[in-house]
Protein backbone atom coordinates (compact mmCIF):
# COMPACT_ATOMS: atom_id res chain seq x y z
CA UNK A 1 0.00 0.00 0.00
CA UNK A 2 2.93 2.39 1.02
CA UNK A 3 4.70 1.61 -2.60
CA UNK A 4 1.33 2.46 -4.34
CA UNK A 5 0.74 5.98 -2.19
CA UNK A 6 4.21 6.83 -3.30
CA UNK A 7 3.82 5.77 -7.06
CA UNK A 8 0.74 7.53 -6.70
CA UNK A 9 2.62 10.75 -5.29
CA UNK A 10 5.13 10.30 -8.24
CA UNK A 11 2.35 10.35 -10.89
CA UNK A 12 0.58 13.17 -9.90
CA UNK A 13 3.49 15.39 -9.69
CA UNK A 14 4.34 14.13 -13.33
CA UNK A 15 0.84 14.47 -14.75
CA UNK A 16 0.50 18.22 -13.06
CA UNK A 17 3.86 19.83 -12.49
CA UNK A 18 7.36 20.05 -14.02
CA UNK A 19 9.08 19.03 -10.99
CA UNK A 20 11.29 16.30 -11.44
CA UNK A 21 10.16 12.71 -10.36
CA UNK A 22 11.85 9.01 -10.15
CA UNK A 23 9.94 7.38 -13.23
CA UNK A 24 7.35 4.71 -12.06
CA UNK A 25 4.85 2.33 -13.64
CA UNK A 26 1.66 4.26 -14.38
CA UNK A 27 -0.68 1.33 -13.59
CA UNK A 28 -4.14 1.52 -12.75
CA UNK A 29 -3.57 0.14 -9.00
CA UNK A 30 -1.06 3.11 -9.41
CA UNK A 31 -3.78 6.11 -10.61
CA UNK A 32 -6.37 5.10 -7.87
CA UNK A 33 -4.69 7.97 -5.40
CA UNK A 34 -3.25 10.17 -7.81
CA UNK A 35 -5.36 12.78 -7.00
CA UNK A 36 -5.03 12.70 -3.48
CA UNK A 37 -1.50 14.20 -4.16
CA UNK A 38 -2.68 17.05 -6.23
CA UNK A 39 -2.88 19.57 -3.61
CA UNK A 40 0.77 19.05 -2.56
CA UNK A 41 1.91 20.55 -5.64
CA UNK A 42 0.06 23.65 -4.50
CA UNK A 43 1.89 23.39 -1.24
CA UNK A 44 4.92 23.27 -3.19
CA UNK A 45 4.15 25.79 -5.06
CA UNK A 46 3.36 27.80 -2.13
CA UNK A 47 6.58 27.29 0.00
CA UNK A 48 8.53 28.14 -3.88
CA UNK A 49 6.47 31.78 -3.49
CA UNK A 50 7.70 32.46 -0.09
CA UNK A 51 11.07 31.76 -0.27
CA UNK A 52 10.98 33.74 -3.50
CA UNK A 53 9.70 36.78 -1.75
CA UNK A 54 12.58 36.00 1.03
CA UNK A 55 14.97 35.88 -1.30
CA UNK A 56 14.08 39.11 -2.51
CA UNK A 57 14.02 40.73 0.48
CA UNK A 58 17.40 39.98 1.31
CA UNK A 59 19.04 40.81 -2.33
CA UNK A 60 16.90 44.08 -2.67
CA UNK A 61 15.36 42.82 -5.72
CA UNK A 62 13.07 45.76 -7.17
CA UNK A 63 9.42 45.26 -6.94
CA UNK A 64 8.57 44.67 -10.84
CA UNK A 65 11.09 41.71 -11.19
CA UNK A 66 9.84 40.44 -7.55
CA UNK A 67 6.50 40.38 -8.33
CA UNK A 68 7.03 39.05 -12.46
CA UNK A 69 8.80 35.87 -10.66
CA UNK A 70 6.28 35.60 -8.02
CA UNK A 71 3.15 35.86 -10.54
CA UNK A 72 5.55 33.06 -13.00
CA UNK A 73 6.39 30.50 -10.20
CA UNK A 74 3.07 28.46 -10.84
CA UNK A 75 3.27 29.07 -14.30
CA UNK A 76 6.88 27.36 -14.25
CA UNK A 77 6.32 24.68 -11.32
CA UNK A 78 3.56 23.52 -13.93
CA UNK A 79 4.44 23.76 -17.61
CA UNK A 80 1.55 26.01 -17.96
CA UNK A 81 -0.90 22.76 -18.42
CA UNK A 82 -3.65 24.79 -16.45
CA UNK A 83 -3.28 27.82 -18.27
CA UNK A 84 -3.81 25.83 -21.67
CA UNK A 85 -7.12 24.69 -20.37
CA UNK A 86 -8.09 27.80 -19.32
CA UNK A 87 -6.92 28.90 -22.90
CA UNK A 88 -8.96 26.36 -24.39
CA UNK A 89 -11.85 26.68 -22.65
CA UNK A 90 -11.55 30.60 -23.82
CA UNK A 91 -11.80 29.96 -27.14
CA UNK A 92 -14.81 27.37 -26.75
CA UNK A 93 -16.66 29.80 -25.07
CA UNK A 94 -15.55 32.60 -27.27
CA UNK A 95 -17.37 30.86 -30.31
CA UNK A 96 -20.78 30.97 -29.45
CA UNK A 97 -21.57 28.04 -31.08
CA UNK A 98 -23.98 25.00 -30.14
CA UNK A 99 -22.56 22.84 -27.67
CA UNK A 100 -21.52 20.09 -30.60
CA UNK A 101 -19.15 22.65 -31.86
CA UNK A 102 -17.93 24.12 -28.44
CA UNK A 103 -16.90 20.46 -27.37
CA UNK A 104 -15.01 19.82 -31.12
CA UNK A 105 -13.49 23.31 -30.51
CA UNK A 106 -12.07 22.59 -26.93
CA UNK A 107 -10.40 19.70 -28.47
CA UNK A 108 -8.70 21.73 -30.97
CA UNK A 109 -4.97 21.77 -30.08
CA UNK A 110 -4.71 25.01 -31.92
CA UNK A 111 -4.90 28.70 -30.62
CA UNK A 112 -7.51 31.15 -31.68
CA UNK A 113 -7.38 34.59 -31.50
CA UNK A 114 -9.88 34.53 -28.38
CA UNK A 115 -7.49 32.13 -26.50
CA UNK A 116 -4.51 34.71 -27.44
CA UNK A 117 -6.59 37.90 -26.14
CA UNK A 118 -7.69 36.16 -23.00
CA UNK A 119 -4.00 34.84 -21.97
CA UNK A 120 -2.87 38.76 -22.49
CA UNK A 121 -5.43 39.70 -20.59
CA UNK A 122 -5.51 37.53 -17.79
CA UNK A 123 -1.47 38.09 -17.20
CA UNK A 124 -1.95 41.78 -17.31
CA UNK A 125 -4.56 40.91 -14.38
CA UNK A 126 -2.56 38.71 -12.43
CA UNK A 127 0.70 40.86 -12.84
CA UNK A 128 -1.83 44.12 -11.09
CA UNK A 129 -3.06 41.45 -8.58
CA UNK A 130 0.19 40.22 -7.27
CA UNK A 131 1.28 43.55 -7.31
CA UNK A 132 -0.75 44.33 -4.57
CA UNK A 133 -0.01 41.29 -2.76
CA UNK A 134 1.58 42.81 0.61
CA UNK A 135 3.92 40.83 2.85
CA UNK A 136 1.45 40.22 5.58
CA UNK A 137 -1.29 38.61 2.88
CA UNK A 138 1.92 36.32 1.04
CA UNK A 139 1.23 33.37 4.32
CA UNK A 140 -2.25 33.23 3.21
CA UNK A 141 -1.38 33.97 -0.54
CA UNK A 142 0.46 30.79 -0.26
CA UNK A 143 -1.91 28.81 0.71
CA UNK A 144 -4.47 29.91 -2.13
CA UNK A 145 -2.53 27.30 -4.31
CA UNK A 146 -4.01 23.87 -2.09
CA UNK A 147 -7.06 25.08 -2.03
CA UNK A 148 -7.28 25.82 -5.53
CA UNK A 149 -6.09 22.00 -6.02
CA UNK A 150 -8.27 20.69 -3.29
CA UNK A 151 -11.57 22.00 -5.65
CA UNK A 152 -10.15 21.42 -9.08
CA UNK A 153 -9.81 17.53 -7.60
CA UNK A 154 -13.13 17.81 -6.09
CA UNK A 155 -14.81 18.88 -9.18
CA UNK A 156 -12.78 15.91 -11.04
CA UNK A 157 -14.14 13.11 -8.80
CA UNK A 158 -17.64 14.59 -8.13
CA UNK A 159 -19.01 16.39 -11.26
CA UNK A 160 -20.27 14.90 -14.28
CA UNK A 161 -18.32 14.32 -17.28
CA UNK A 162 -18.11 15.89 -20.57
CA UNK A 163 -18.07 12.42 -22.33
CA UNK A 164 -17.23 8.90 -21.42
CA UNK A 165 -13.93 8.91 -22.65
CA UNK A 166 -10.78 11.26 -21.79
CA UNK A 167 -8.67 12.02 -19.25
CA UNK A 168 -11.03 13.07 -16.59
CA UNK A 169 -13.37 10.44 -17.48
CA UNK A 170 -10.58 7.64 -17.85
CA UNK A 171 -9.12 8.97 -14.58
CA UNK A 172 -12.48 8.99 -12.49
CA UNK A 173 -13.30 5.20 -13.68
CA UNK A 174 -9.53 4.34 -12.23
CA UNK A 175 -9.86 6.08 -8.97
CA UNK A 176 -10.94 5.37 -5.72
CA UNK A 177 -13.48 8.56 -5.62
CA UNK A 178 -14.86 8.45 -2.42
CA UNK A 179 -11.47 8.08 -0.54
CA UNK A 180 -9.95 10.87 -2.99
CA UNK A 181 -13.14 13.13 -2.16
CA UNK A 182 -12.76 12.64 1.80
CA UNK A 183 -9.11 13.63 0.99
CA UNK A 184 -9.80 16.57 -0.62
CA UNK A 185 -12.27 17.76 2.18
CA UNK A 186 -9.22 17.14 4.36
CA UNK A 187 -6.80 18.98 2.99
CA UNK A 188 -9.35 22.05 2.17
CA UNK A 189 -10.72 22.42 5.45
CA UNK A 190 -7.10 22.33 6.95
CA UNK A 191 -6.51 24.96 4.28
CA UNK A 192 -9.22 26.90 5.29
CA UNK A 193 -8.01 26.98 8.88
CA UNK A 194 -4.79 27.42 8.43
CA UNK A 195 -5.65 30.64 6.55
CA UNK A 196 -8.40 31.73 9.32
CA UNK A 197 -5.08 31.37 12.04
CA UNK A 198 -2.87 33.55 9.62
CA UNK A 199 -5.46 35.93 8.82
CA UNK A 200 -9.76 35.86 9.90
CA UNK A 201 -9.75 38.69 7.31
CA UNK A 202 -7.80 37.38 4.19
CA UNK A 203 -8.91 34.27 5.04
CA UNK A 204 -12.49 34.99 4.57
CA UNK A 205 -11.50 37.25 1.29
CA UNK A 206 -10.03 34.32 0.08
CA UNK A 207 -12.29 31.61 0.35
CA UNK A 208 -15.16 33.62 -0.66
CA UNK A 209 -13.52 34.27 -3.85
CA UNK A 210 -13.04 30.67 -3.96
CA UNK A 211 -16.36 29.08 -3.36
CA UNK A 212 -18.11 31.90 -5.63
CA UNK A 213 -15.47 30.67 -8.92
CA UNK A 214 -16.47 27.17 -7.98
CA UNK A 215 -19.73 27.98 -8.47
CA UNK A 216 -19.49 29.75 -11.34
CA UNK A 217 -17.37 27.31 -12.95
CA UNK A 218 -20.18 24.23 -12.36
CA UNK A 219 -22.83 26.44 -14.15
CA UNK A 220 -20.71 27.52 -16.99
CA UNK A 221 -19.55 23.87 -17.57
CA UNK A 222 -22.93 22.12 -17.23
CA UNK A 223 -24.73 25.08 -19.81
CA UNK A 224 -21.93 25.57 -22.32
CA UNK A 225 -20.63 21.41 -22.13
CA UNK A 226 -23.02 19.15 -20.37
CA UNK A 227 -19.78 17.98 -18.11
CA UNK A 228 -16.26 18.72 -17.17
CA UNK A 229 -13.09 18.00 -18.33
CA UNK A 230 -9.13 18.52 -18.03
CA UNK A 231 -9.56 21.75 -20.12
CA UNK A 232 -12.72 22.80 -17.79
CA UNK A 233 -10.75 21.43 -14.77
CA UNK A 234 -7.51 23.91 -15.77
CA UNK A 235 -9.70 26.94 -16.28
CA UNK A 236 -10.94 26.96 -13.21
CA UNK A 237 -7.98 26.38 -11.37
CA UNK A 238 -6.26 28.89 -13.29
CA UNK A 239 -9.40 31.44 -12.91
CA UNK A 240 -9.28 30.66 -8.98
CA UNK A 241 -5.79 31.81 -8.53
CA UNK A 242 -6.97 35.12 -9.97
CA UNK A 243 -9.92 35.82 -8.11
CA UNK A 244 -8.06 34.79 -4.55
CA UNK A 245 -5.96 36.69 -4.31
CA UNK A 246 -8.25 39.24 -6.57
CA UNK A 247 -10.80 39.24 -3.13
CA UNK A 248 -7.80 39.52 -0.61
CA UNK A 249 -6.59 42.46 -2.08
CA UNK A 250 -10.13 44.15 -2.58
CA UNK A 251 -10.55 43.43 1.49
CA UNK A 252 -7.54 44.99 2.75
CA UNK A 253 -8.35 48.05 0.88
CA UNK A 254 -11.68 48.42 1.80
CA UNK A 255 -10.45 47.85 5.35
CA UNK A 256 -7.65 50.09 5.14
CA UNK A 257 -10.71 52.63 3.82
CA UNK A 258 -12.77 51.93 7.07
CA UNK A 259 -10.13 52.21 9.12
Amino acid sequence: MIKRLINSCGIAFSMYSKIPMPQCDWTDDNMKYVMCFFPWIGAVIGALCIGWQQLAIWLGVGDPLRVVVLMLIPFFATGGIHLDGMLDTADALSSWRPMERRIEILKDSHAGAFAILICVVYFFLLYAVTDMVTVDMLPVYAMLFVVSRSLSGLSVVSFPKMKKEGTVADFSKKAETGRIRVTLICYLVLAITGMFILNPLYGAAAMAGAFLIFGWYYRMAMKNFGGINGDLAGWFLSNCELVMPLFMVAAHLIAAKLG
